[in-house]
């Protein structure tokens, strides 16, 4: 007589032990004096009786239960164990949870830190991972098809976050590819969406070109009150015009006062390369100011909160906000562009200099060792004319004489595309 589900529900615990109700094939019900019902079937290999577990009702239904008995009857015929194929299938689903799209992100992130890479560039890598969410990440990283990580990137897209979008398929392809070199996939599917998502427009940094009205940001930053370190933060970011997370990051071991030097180290660097940076006159005072508040510590510019990290990405943001200034009018990494801008403009100086100063990678390793060498010196005379200029400016002085106009629009043309990567 062959089980129904009527049968099964009525199917009660009784005398305080297990007990079997049949269906057919070898497949019956193990009912539990916990009342628990569980699915076995009964089969022989090699003249011995063995059982296979198939789970619990009602979780696994009679009909699920029959689809299996049968599986397990097909593999029989085959001469397959059904419990050693159950096994084999077991192990295979743990290896290909050791190896889901996390674990392998994981891995390469933290190959990426033995490497030497930044921590903000790991950080961020690690941030992005987060972003693709908990499911995705659980994925075997070998069956995750082109259309799933597109349905993943499509829900940034959908609020607009089309540079996010962006950074999360590249990132992706990354985790592809070394899960394909570590023989854990066989294809980069983040390649196959090439041209899928929205391009993101490229947005300029705003920044203040205009020397009168630079002067006035100037002197609204000498006006500024707030915390020490934010305050000497906005006042070198002018004189050295770096980046602004290598300004914030800044330690004093980087600093050598001796030979009035900043030098920043490859790890630290977009293009992973070391950059020195000479300092003027004006630059050492406002760093040996602020040695007197923070140089027991390891930044230059340590957060109010605890001295063991630096002030965040955003508080030079925050700060010109509250001077009054929208992001539409002034930002942080605006400061390169402005010195790039009026730099070019005086005609002064060598537009490589300019670039070398600007820590911007030019191609050939050639012309950038002869960049690095023969332009150093320009490059201290620029530092120390650049911070006198910016006090002129900040008296309310005019700009610099050009060395003829056509000459001074030209050069400037050169460095005012200054997008986001840069």
């Amino acid at each position: 007589m062959v089980l129904t589900d009527t049968a099964i529900r009525n199917a009660k615990p009784k005398d305080n032990k297990p007990y079997k109700v049949a269906d057919s094939q070898g497949l019956y019900l193990l009912v539990n004096p916990t009342g628990s019902k569980l699915w076995r079937v009964k089969y022989r290999m090699n003249g011995v009786e063995r059982k296979l577990a198939l789970g619990a009702y009602p979780e696994i239904t009679l009909a699920e239960a029959r689809a299996a008995r049968d599986a397990a009857r097909k593999q029989l015929a085959h001469t397959i164990d059904p419990n050693a194929a159950k096994r084999q299938a077991r192990i295979e689903a743990n290896i290909r949870a050791g190896n889901s799209f996390a674990s392998v992100a994981e891995e390469l992130i933290n190959k990426k830190g033995r490497e030497g890479r930044a921590a903000t560039t790991l950080e961020k890598q690690r941030w992005l991972l987060k972003l693709l969410g908990t499911d995705f990440g659980k994925r075997p990283v070998a069956e995750i098809a082109p259309q799933e990580l597109l349905h993943e990137l499509r829900k940034h897209e959908r609020r607009g976050r089309l540079e996010t979008a962006k950074q999360l398929r590249a990132f992706a392809g990354q985790v592809f590819r070394y899960a394909a070199a570590t023989a854990r996939a066989e294809r980069d599917p983040a390649q196959l969406l090439q041209g899928a998502l929205i391009s993101p427009r490229i947005r300029h940094f705003a920044a203040i070109t205009d020397p009168s009205e630079f002067g006035a940001l100037l002197r609204a930053i000498d006006d500024y009150q707030g915390d020490p370190a934010v305050i000497f933060a906005l006042r070198l970011t002018p004189h050295v015009f770096q980046r602004p997370g290598e300004i914030r990051q800044m330690e004093w071991s980087e600093v050598n006062f001796e030979k009035a030097i900043w030098e920043l180290p490859s790890a630290k660097m977009k293009k992973r390369e070391p950059h020195t940076v000479p300092l003027s006159k004006q630059a050492v005072v406002i760093l040996r100011e602020m040695r007197s508040l923070s140089g027991s510590g390891r930044y230059v510019f340590p957060s109010v909160r605890t001295r063991a990290r630096p002030i965040s990405d955003n508080t030079v943001n925050a700060a010109l906000r509250r001077m009054g200034y929208s992001k539409d009018q002034m930002t942080a990494h605006g400061f390169r562009t402005s010195a790039s801008s009026l730099l070019n403009e005086s005609g002064k100086w060598n537009p490589d200099a300019i670039e070398r100063a600007l820590a911007h990678m030019v191609p050939g390793i050639i012309r950038r060792i002869y960049n690095q060498s023969v332009y150093w010196g320009e490059r201290v005379e620029m530092a120390q004319w650049w911070s006198d200029y910016l006090e002129e400016l900040r008296r309310g002085g005019n700009a610099p004489n050009h060395l003829g106009q056509q000459n001074a629009k030209a050069a400037c043309r050169i460095q005012q595309k200054v997008t986001v990567d840069r």
